[in-house]
């Protein structure tokens, strides 16, 4: 069986989608979960996650682009950071200032580090937000025996369309150079990516790809919850998402590919000893 890290992003983004996920964890759905800590529900739902504790990885969901990091002061919209990443970089103090703030608020209520991190609409490997995730990753976790490993957000070849390609090329291969450069793992291709359009139909095509095109260190990110809430722009694309991962037709997907979710240090173990010792970049 070839090993998968799916994550469900976006945890504590609406109870619903916190509610969601757990049920996904609990029956070995996904193995993998990120926390969007600015959210005003992390410090209540995180309590949902102990009893999967053991079963998931759990990690922070950096946070650039929401309605939650626009009031906390730092954020912009996602036209707006894109600009700022490609016109000279985000100031890597500021970048380092914010990330501390959130890895503080993931670490103050989960009790513990990330198991990883990973970007809302993949912030993590804009130029100068990647160079100080990375920096602050080493000078907080060195000594830990499981660092947290970053997530990079680079779509499978086949199948490529353009928003992959754009998300591929906002830095997919400078994060994971500078991860490597100072021994933070980093995952392989990402699946998951599409327009959010899917119906049931559809996205159980979509997963069917996915899995035929798993390789070592690959990640599938979704987005479930258990019900379309009313104040969510995805609040049905989650609510479809979520009815697939949970029902037989997922499980027979993953069987017929011969894959089982599995956690980072499981799926990535291998992905770095195929790579070896890495040079100065």
């Amino acid at each position: 069986m070839r090993r998968l890290i799916v994550c469900a992003d976006d945890f504590a983004v609406h109870p619903s989608a916190s509610l969601g996920i757990v049920q996904l964890a609990r029956c070995g759905r996904i193995s993998a979960t990120s926390a969007m800590v600015l959210s005003p529900h992390w410090s209540r739902d995180v309590a949902l996650l102990q009893g999967v504790r053991e079963r998931i990885d759990v990690g922070l969901h950096l946070d650039w682009t929401s309605d939650f990091a626009l009031a906390s002061g730092h954020g912009m919209t996602l036209g707006r950071t894109m600009r700022q990443a490609l016109l000279g970089g985000f100031d890597q103090g500021q970048a380092r200032r914010v990330i501390d703030h959130q890895l503080d608020l993931f670490e103050s209520h989960w009790g513990d580090a990330p198991d990883f991190v990973d970007g809302h609409q993949h912030v993590q490997q804009f130029d100068g937000i990647r160079q100080a995730l990375v920096e602050v990753l080493a000078r907080r976790y060195a000594a830990l025996p499981r660092q947290p490993y970053v997530r990079i957000s680079r779509a499978a070849r086949e199948g490529l369309d353009f928003k992959s390609a754009v998300i591929s090329a906002m830095g997919a291969n400078a994060l994971e150079k500078i991860a490597d450069h100072v021994g933070i793992a980093s995952s392989g291709t990402l699946f998951g990516i599409y327009d959010f359009q899917a119906d049931g139909s559809r996205y159980a095509g979509l997963m069917k790809r996915w899995l035929r095109q798993v390789r070592p260190g690959s990640i599938l990110m979704c987005h479930p919850a258990l019900a379309a809430d009313p104040g969510d722009a995805l609040g049905a694309t989650r609510w479809q998402e979520f009815t697939y991962l949970s029902g037989s037709d997922f499980a027979a997907a993953l069987q017929q590919a011969r894959v089982r979710p599995a956690r980072g240090h499981e799926v990535l173990s291998r992905r770095l000893s195929q790579k070896g010792p890495q040079p100065p970049p």
